[in-house]
């Protein structure tokens, strides 16, 4: 299974209309936010900024979801003796 790469998503965010067009979002299979960033301008240019601070950990996610892994197990680790 391919692992999906932030560098790609950064690329394709930029090189897509400066990210307004959304073409990270169908890269990272968000298929639904990828058509309203499409048809509202990166939801009018506040999206493109979310994007930016956001993308590196929405591209671990979807690999996580890629892989089967289930993201929202939570894990405790007892550091005392």
């Amino acid at each position: 299974m391919d692992q999906k790469s932030t560098g790609t998503a950064y690329l394709l965010m930029l090189f897509s209309l400066i990210g307004f067009a959304g073409i990270q979002r169908f890269y990272l299979g968000k298929i639904g936010t990828g058509i309203l960033y499409l048809l509202t301008w990166g939801l009018f240019g506040f999206g493109l900024i979310y994007d930016l601070f956001t993308l590196p950990n929405q591209v671990r996610m979807a690999n996580l979801l890629r892989s089967g892994a289930n993201p929202n197990v939570v894990v405790h680790v007892n550091t005392k003796d």
